[in-house]
């Protein structure tokens, strides 16, 4: 059974934890508040995602060693309270710089944790026939909490400011925390026995070519994530969430209309196609000048994230032990925010040297290197294994 309580609920705490992480979206405004430069955004969205990088071997392995129910758990309580530690930053930015990247370091562990520990579990409890459609339906739950949160977000910032931003942060992942509380373990190591290593697992060739893809993914996902907000404020466009609106119904959208096509065809057959759309999707912010564009692109690059992600993901797992799916999605989902953290820190520098249509143009074609990366994917196949020790 795919709709089972469990996946339900474990996707509306899913829900509620990406719409509190999703608000930070519109952190950048925060950073320009202060007298922040367009590299400056770039370094401290994207230390968000260097500490995930840093500690993902780690996070990897505490998932597969205490359980992924448990380490949700520790990622929650740390999405819960540190949003609160924005509040005691006030003035020009240079006062608390370094202060703000320590505690962007910390936010950056929990989500990371949350992240990895949520996408095992659900792999664990999804029948492995529909293993593309369980994860891509699960992660339709993230894909709104990436539209909830920014609209959320803006609401309150122009009512509130900031300070009630981060207090409806923290609020959010909170009631999370408390609902996951109850959900049982999907699973937990009983016996001590051979573990592969998280990096002997990258080494291996189909987990290289998957964290590549995934670092690809992550580099256009810093573009939409922390440049977005930005450019359209630069362009006297309102209503910045039309862009994560759009975004997030065309990814649901794919997800719910082409959810099972991927466990049909193949994924490597969908990837190519959904590369060409997020690039696509890029690209055309260089014509940016009002809301039609900005839609256009956000409908483009949600329908390439719609079947790229539960794609790559379902091709990392698929017919792997139980006892490694964590490590697994620790190299992807670190691959992930690798290219979350490249594409912050270098995008901000190109944005401050040649402004947001070059900066958004480079991000499109960057994107397009994956259609050259996947014609070294000999050998990574798509077939199910049927061991029930890998269900």
């Amino acid at each position: 059974m795919l709709y089972s309580p469990l996946f339900i609920a474990m996707s509306f705490v899913n829900l509620l934890t990406v719409s509190s992480f999703g608000m930070f979206f519109l952190f950048p405004f925060y950073i320009s508040n202060h007298g922040g430069t367009k590299s400056d955004i770039g370094i401290i969205m994207g230390i968000f995602a260097l500490s995930a990088v840093i500690f993902r071997p780690w996070i990897s392995d505490m998932i597969d060693r205490i359980g992924r129910k448990r380490s949700y758990t520790v990622g929650s309580i740390i999405m819960s309270s540190f949003p609160l530690s924005y509040l005691f930053f006030q003035g020009d930015l240079s006062n608390f710089y370094l202060p703000l990247i320590l505690i962007r370091i910390f936010h950056g562990i929990g989500l990371a944790i949350c992240f990895t520990a949520a996408f095992t579990y659900i792999a664990d409890i999804i029948p492995k026939e529909r293993l593309n459609e369980g994860i891509g339906i699960f992660g339709v739950s993230g894909i709104i909490g990436l539209a909830v949160g920014p609209a959320i977000g803006e609401l309150i910032i122009h009512k509130y400011e900031f300070p009630a931003f981060f207090l409806a942060s923290a609020a959010i992942a909170t009631l999370g925390l408390l609902i996951q509380i109850f959900l049982p373990e999907s699973y937990a190591q009983t016996t001590k026995t051979a573990q592969q290593s998280f990096f002997s697992i990258l080494k291996e060739k189909k987990h290289t070519v998957i964290a590549i893809l995934a670092l690809i993914f992550g580099f256009s996902l810093s573009a939409s994530g922390s440049f977005i907000a930005p450019f359209a404020k630069e362009m006297n466009i309102a209503f910045v969430s039309l862009y994560y609106i759009c975004y997030s119904t065309a990814a649901v959208l794919t997800r719910l209309i082409g959810g099972k096509l991927a466990d049909r065809v193949g994924e490597k057959k969908i990837i190519p196609h959904a590369l060409i759309l997020t690039g696509v999707g890029l690209i055309i912010l260089v014509l940016l000048n009002g809301n039609l564009i900005l839609a256009i692109s956000g409908i483009m690059s949600g329908c390439g994230h719609g079947f790229l992600f539960p794609c790559l993901n379902s091709l990392a797992i698929r017919g792997e032990p139980i006892n490694i799916r964590g490590k697994i999605n620790g190299v992807f989902t670190g691959g992930l925010d690798g290219g979350t953290l490249a594409g912050s820190i270098t995008l901000g520098y190109i944005g401050d040297w040649a402004g947001f249509q070059i900066l958004f143009l480079i991000a499109g074609l960057v994107v397009f290197l994956g259609l050259l990366v996947l014609k070294n994917t000999k050998g990574v196949s798509n077939a199910t294994c049927h061991d029930t020790r890998f269900v």
